[in-house]
C-alpha cells in the first residue's frame, strides 16, 4: 500500500508543476484527482467524482453565488456608483486627503452592495483615479487607496468569496456574514485614518483644492440622496437574514430584485444591459464552479489516501506554540495569494487547514475572518495581487505598474497590523455573530 504521505507528496508536487505551466486550476486539480484516483484504485473509482460533481451541483447554498453575482452586476451597470462619486466628491474634496478618503468610503458601500473586487476597484480606477490625479494627489497615495478599499469586498457582506468558504467550511454563511462586519469597518477607518495622518503631517501628499467653490449645506445634503438606493439594497440582503426572514440564499434573490429596482429608478434598466449582466454572472459562476467541482475531487482524493490525517499528525507532533502552526498557515495563505485567486486558495486550503485549526482549538469562525484578510492581503501582494491588474487595466498614461507597487505597501502594512488586531482580540470578530446568533441560519 502507498503511504499517504508519499501521496501526499506526489499530489502537491504534482499541483506546483501544473500550475507552473499556466494550466487553468480547475483543470490542474481535477487531472490530479483523475489521474490519482486510477492510479491507486483503478478507472472503476471514477464514479466517486462522478458522485461528487453532482452533490456539488446539487447545493443549495451555491445558490447564492450567481445570484449574488447577477445582483453586482446589475448594481454596476445601474449608474448608482457615478451617483456616489459626485456626493463623496461635494462632502469631500475640500479635505487634505478627502477624495481619498472618499474613494474608501465608497469602496465600503460598494463591497456592501456587491461584495465583489473587481467592480470597485475598476470603477473608482475611472472616476477617482482621474480626479485625485487632477488635484495633484501624490499617485502612490491615491493608486494605494483605491486598491485596499476594493478589497473590503472580500470581507463585508455579502461577498460571494465568504459564501465559497463558508460552503467549503461546512459553516453557518450568515455566522460568516455576521462576523465579517466589523473587521470590515475597522479596516476601511484604518486606511482612511492612515491617509488623514499621513497627509496631516504632509499636506502636499493630497492638496486642498482652491477652485472648488464652497456649497451651501443644503446642496450637500440633497446630494446625499444617492445612498438611498445603496441602503435601500443592503437593507434588503443583510436585514432580510438577520431579523431571520430569509436565509443567506434566499436574500440573494431579494438583493438581486431590489438591484433590478434601483436600475428601473435610474432608467437604466433595459434589455441589452440585462443580457450584458446575464453574460457577466454566467462567466464568473462558471469559473467558480469549474473550480469547486476540481477541488471537491482533489480533496476527495487527498483525504481518501490520509493524506489530511497524515498532515493533522504532523502538526500535532510538533513541539511547538500552536501560535507558530497558526501563523506558519497564514504565511502559507499569502503565499499562495501570489499565485492562485482566492477562490482556488479556498479550496484547496480550507478542508486541509480546518481540521488542524479545530485540532489546536482555535475558533474556526475565528479563523475565517483571519482568512478572509489574509486573502486580501493577497490580493494587494506584488507581483501578481488581483487589484494590482485590475487597476493596471485602467491606469493614464504615464503611470505604471511600479506606482501600484509603491502605493499598496502602507496599505498592505496596516491589513498586516489589523491581522495581528485579531488574532491578540479575538472578541472583536466573534461578537456580533454571537450576538446575533439566534436569528442566524
Amino acid at each position: 500500500m502507498i503511504e499517504s504521505s508519499l501521496v501526499l507528496l506526489f499530489m502537491f508536487t504534482a499541483l506546483v508543476a501544473f500550475m507552473l505551466s499556466g494550466a487553468g486550476l480547475a483543470f490542474v486539480l481535477g487531472a490530479i484527482a483523475f489521474i490519482s484516483t486510477i492510479l491507486l484504485w483503478g478507472p472503476s473509482a471514477l464514479i466517486v467524482a462522478v458522485l461528487n460533481t453532482f452533490e456539488t451541483m446539487t447545493s443549495e447554498s451555491l445558490m447564492a453565488i450567481p445570484l449574488y453575482v447577477l445582483m453586482a452586476a446589475i448594481l454596476e451597470k445601474s449608474g448608482i456608483i457615478e451617483a456616489l462619486y459626485e456626493a463623496m466628491e461635494t462632502w469631500f474634496s475640500r479635505l487634505n486627503g478627502g477624495l481619498a478618503v472618499g474613494t474608501i468610503a465608497i469602496c465600503t458601500i460598494l463591497a456592501a452592495m456587491t461584495g465583489v473586487v473587481g467592480a470597485a476597484v475598476a470603477a473608482m480606477g475611472i472616476l477617482a483615479l482621474p480626479s485625485m490625479l487632477a488635484r495633484g494627489y501624490h499617485p502612490p497615495l491615491a493608486l494605494g487607496a483605491i486598491c485596499a478599499g476594493g478589497t473590503l469586498g472580500i470581507l463585508i457582506p455579502p461577498s460571494v468569496v465568504t459564501i465559497v468558504y463558508a460552503i467549503t467550511a461546512q459553516m453557518s454563511i450568515g455566522q460568516m456574514f455576521a462576523a465579517g462586519i466589523v473587521p470590515g469597518l475597522i479596516l476601511a477607518a484604518s486606511y482612511s485614518a492612515y491617509v488623514l495622518i499621513r497627509t496631516a503631517i504632509n499636506p502636499a501628499l493630497a492638496p486642498k483644492p482652491s477652485d472648488v467653490a464652497t456649497l451651501p449645506l443644503g446642496v450637500k445634503l440633497a446630494k446625499l440622496k444617492s445612498l438611498t438606493l445603496p441602503a435601500f439594497v443592503v437593507l434588503g440582503v443583510l436585514g432580510s437574514i438577520y431579523a431571520g426572514l430569509a436565509t443567506p440564499t434566499e436574500a440573494a434573490a431579494v438583493g438581486v430584485l431590489g438591484a433590478a429596482l434601483s436600475a428601473l429608478v435610474t432608467r437604466k434598466l433595459t434589455l441589452p444591459m440585462l443580457s450584458e449582466a446575464a453574460g457577466d454572472t454566467l462567466r464568473v459562476t462558471a469559473m467558480i464552479l469549474w473550480i469547486t467541482i476540481g477541488a471537491r475531487a482533489f480533496v476527495s482524493v487527498f483525504a481518501a489516501t490520509g493524506g489530511a490525517d497524515s498532515l493533522l499528525g504532523f502538526v500535532e507532533g510538533l513541539e511547538t506554540s500552536r501560535w507558530v502552526v497558526l501563523g506558519a498557515m497564514v504565511l502559507v495563505l499569502v503565499f499562495l495569494g501570489l499565485f492562485l485567486d482566492e477562490i482556488g486558495i479556498i479550496l484547496l486550503c480550507v478542508p486541509v487547514f480546518l481540521p488542524i485549526v479545530k485540532a489546536l482549538g482555535f475558533d474556526p469562525l475565528w479563523f475565517g475572518v483571519l482568512f478572509m484578510i489574509t486573502a486580501q492581503m493577497a490580493y494587494i501582494t506584488p507581483p501578481f495581487g488581483y487589484t494590482l491588474f485590475y487597476l493596471k487595466g485602467v491606469l493614464p498614461p504615464g503611470l505604471g505598474i511600479g506606482q501600484v507597487y509603491r502605493g499598496i505597501v502602507p496599505f498592505f502594512l496596516i491589513q498586516l497590523a489589523v491581522l495581528l488586531l485579531f488574532v491578540v482580540f479575538p472578541g472583536i470578530v466573534t461578537w456580533l455573530p454571537e450576538t446575533l446568533l439566534p436569528s442566524l441560519k
